[in-house]
């Protein structure tokens, strides 16, 4: 069984549970559509109107001049026992053989009117005609029970009984929809809120901090590719490149606090083919790779930015280099091209680079290619830094050939996206291959104001609870 993992409310991300409350509006709305089905077809199958035929009487002394008791408490008590007598089984059935049934279909009932000498009789049933029926019936018989009782009070009508035209158990429908409505759809948030709350993904930087088994090197924040609303409509998205314009101050400066970090790392441990992978695709691991390897260029290195990721390479986009006439990195793998023809210098970035502009298959055959160690190890020789953009790990057996050849290994996390085991896997398999683990980069992490306002992008240092590496 597995561990049970430990609730902490510092890795709660408002961010990500209105994202999937959002994201998941069709469940809300579907559950809701659901409730208002639900109530309107139970209410067809349980309800059944019921029709009520009403009566008032007064209680009154036979004979008297002023038609009624003298004393208001005695007439009260007179009402109370004729209301007992309406209620009375014996009754029930002299109106049962006045009506000629075995029994009656309807609920007799009265109540006394506070304050006063009269009685409102009710008679409910299912049939209206009936109703009416039985409360006639009730007021013609009810002297031959109650004779014996008070000889010498009587009820005179003051309200006849009509038969009821429209049903007396009328449901509020409309409000019962509306609650059900609102019920099921506060019901699915309240789940999806839930199941975003136990996702165990790193959705927080003390989440990262808690939980990767490794260090944090930095965070980037959450790049917008589209800026305007226009280009939001229209699908135009600009690449996040640090050389843009476009792009903002807080992704520029924490890129180059990362690039920063790498330099001094693999300057001390005498490295220079660094690996940017991630567990998972839509990562931000190609976005990475490339902005690392120009903020390097920015200090004046040389860089070789390589695109490894055969299967779905990236990079020809990023930089907005589709021209067909240029070879791609797998012309030179198979022999087809010299490496000058794959290999080109960016002038006005200062960086080298070798792309692939196509997906291919069998990515394996090329990355395991004498061409390939070839071109790395040309590249040591006169290039102060190598980045590789890697394809995923958890997609691909290609990131375990180049560990190989490279020197360490930088892993991007995108908040909320992968599962966090799933990432420590990998950083224990990157390490059980015998290649250096240079830490996580947290990709892609929006603002949470109302946790940690003005310390969103702090540098975080961080050495996992279960590997602690030592810098020597």
């Amino acid at each position: 069984m597995g561990e049970m993992k430990e609730f902490n409310l510092d890795e709660i991300s408002l961010f990500s549970i209105l994202r999937d409350v959002v994201k998941n509006i069709w469940v809300i709305l579907l559950a809701a559509v659901t409730a208002w089905f639900a109530v309107t077809g139970v209410e067809g199958l349980i309800y059944v109107p019921e029709y009520t035929a009403t009566a008032t009487l007064a209680v009154s002394a036979r004979g008297s001049s002023s038609n009624a008791y003298s004393s208001l408490t005695l007439t009260n008590q007179m009402a109370g026992v004729f209301s007992e007598v309406f209620d009375s089984n014996v009754l029930r059935e002299r109106i049962a053989e006045d009506l000629g049934q075995e029994s009656i279909e309807g609920e007799i009932s009265s109540a006394i009117i506070e304050e006063t000498n009269l009685i409102t009789l009710s008679v409910t049933s299912v049939n209206p005609r009936q109703a009416y029926l039985i409360i006639q019936s009730a007021i013609e018989n009810y002297d031959s029970v109650s004779d014996y009782l008070f000889s010498n009070a009587v009820l005179r009508m003051v309200q006849e009984p009509t038969v009821p035209t429209s049903p007396s158990n009328v449901l509020n429908l409309s409000r019962i929809r509306k609650l059900g409505m609102a019920g099921a759809a506060g019901l699915a948030i309240c789940l999806i809120v839930l199941v975003s709350v136990l996702r165990f993904t790193v959705k927080t930087k003390a989440g990262a901090r808690r939980n990767l088994d490794g260090r944090v090197l930095e965070t980037v924040p959450y790049e917008r590719k589209s800026k305007t609303v226009k280009g939001l409509l229209q699908r135009k998205n600009h690449s996040i490149l640090i050389t843009s314009a476009l792009t903002s101050a807080g992704y520029v400066e924490s890129v180059r606090k990362l690039a920063t970090q790498l330099d001094h790392r693999m300057r001390r441990k005498d490295q220079q083919v660094l690996m940017v992978s991630s567990v998972s695709e839509n990562e931000g691991k190609s976005s990475i790779a490339a902005n690392v390897a120009l903020a390097l260029a920015e200090k004046g290195k040389k860089v070789l930015l390589i695109d490894s990721d055969l299967k779905k390479p990236a990079q020809y986009k990023i930089f907005g280099r589709p021209d067909n006439t240029q070879s791609s990195l797998t012309d030179y793998l198979e022999g087809k091209v010299h490496l000058n023809q794959v290999m080109f210098y960016e002038k006005e970035l200062g960086l080298y680079r070798a792309f692939q502009k196509y997906g291919v298959h069998n990515s394996v055959k090329y990355l395991d290619s004498e061409n390939m160690r070839r071109l790395l190890s040309s590249g040591r020789k006169v290039m102060d830094y190598i980045i590789l953009d890697s394809s995923p790990t958890s997609l691909a057996s290609d990131t375990q050939l180049l560990m190989k050849m490279t020197d360490t290994v930088l892993m991007v996390v995108r908040q909320d996206w992968t599962d966090v085991r799933a990432i420590n896997d990998a950083a224990d398999n990157i390490r059980q291959s015998g290649a250096d683990f240079s830490g996580f980069v947290l990709n892609a992490f929006h603002r949470e104001q109302l946790f940690a306002p003005g310390h969103e992008y702090r540098y975080y240092g961080y050495h996992g609870h279960r590997h602690r590496e030592r810098e020597e």
